[in-house]
């Protein structure tokens, strides 16, 4: 099952309607950098630089940690920033897979903002929070890589397997199918855990992991209407 959906997700991974996201994504990304960029640029001509007038190497030296602070900051957050962004459009990601892959079934009801708001938040807090802890335990204890990919793993196969599962059903049923198919989620979210780790691809992630649950909750639902 895994081996069919991982490979139907790569052939459109790169299709137009997946391209569009992805730039929509970044473009937004780059955007919030910018008048990130620009806000502190203004707060320090506004309120630095009058009081360290008498100090030029002190503000200078100030600009150039602010500088370098949000280059740093891009570096560790472009990624789950563009995710949170991705996920604004994960709804066309989904839809599109339906109808390429499925046009017999029903095509799915988008979420409310409200829903995808609260599954791309998680999806934000949860990868910050896991790759915190793996961080932790690699200095500590040199299990931060198993520990990435089991909870990583565990964690995004639920967010992105509720995503695909509620555009078809109430929380209630989603909850008994993720309980009835842990394994085959948890599988599929090692998947997504395993892009998520590679540098510059893991912008790639949100679509990835959106399409390929829309093929896993296809199966496991097959498995239940058969």
């Amino acid at each position: 099952m895994l081996t069919n959906a991982v490979t139907k997700t790569i052939n459109q991974l790169f299709s137009p309607p997946f391209r569009s996201v992805l730039w929509k994504s970044i473009g937004l990304t780059i955007l919030m950098f910018m008048g990130l960029w620009f806000s502190l640029q203004s707060v320090s001509s506004i309120f630095f630089t009058p009081l360290l007038a008498s100090w030029p190497w002190v503000l200078s030296a100030l600009n150039w940690l602010l500088g370098a602070g949000i280059v740093l900051g891009m570096g560790f957050l472009i990624a789950p920033v563009t995710s949170v962004f991705a996920g604004v459009f994960l709804d066309e990601v989904a839809e599109e897979v339906e109808k390429t892959y499925y046009p017999q079934d029903q095509i799915g009801t988008a979420l409310s903002l409200s829903q995808s708001s609260a599954i791309t938040m998680r999806f934000f807090l949860l990868v910050l929070i896991g790759n915190f802890i793996a961080l932790l335990l690699v200095l500590f204890l040199g299990l931060g890589v198993l520990i990435f990919f089991l909870l990583n793993g565990y964690l995004l196969g639920i967010e992105y397997f509720q995503f695909a599962a509620l555009r078809h059903h109430p929380m209630a049923e989603v909850k008994q199918l993720r309980k009835k198919f842990s394994f085959e989620i948890f599988i599929a979210g090692l998947a997504i855990a395993v892009l998520l780790s590679i540098p510059v691809v893991n912008l790639l992630t949100p679509l990835f992991a959106g399409a390929l649950m829309v093929h896993v909750y296809k199966s496991v639902r097959g498995k239940i209407t058969n």
